[in-house]
């Protein structure tokens, strides 16, 4: 296994420190981008709304794509690793914030 590296990522108006595989490190940034363009997206098409609300549009909008694409098992079970680490930083970093 590689040594995990540190990088900072921002999703929506909040940075997160995490630590990733350099051979992921590429895959989460491009995924970062993507969650922002559609915060942007979302923000366009629903003013008004709190970050919380385009951050929640967003996850939804991603999880319904991937309900209409047939993907492995392994990369599902994979998939749904990673998400909940991600979760589990977010909230870490939230209760911190407090």
């Amino acid at each position: 296994m590689d040594t995990l590296i540190p990088i900072n990522i921002l999703i929506g108006d909040r940075t997160y420190r995490i630590k990733v595989e350099p051979k992921d490190e590429e895959i989460v940034r491009k995924t970062v981008k993507t969650i922002n363009e559609k915060i942007l997206e979302f923000k366009t098409l629903f003013a008004g709304k709190d970050m919380q609300d385009y951050v929640s549009m967003v996850l939804i909008w991603y999880a319904t794509e991937l309900s209409g694409k047939e993907t492995p098992i392994l990369e599902t079970a994979q998939l749904s690793e990673k998400l909940t680490a991600i979760e589990k930083m977010i909230n870490e970093q939230l209760n911190t914030d407090e």
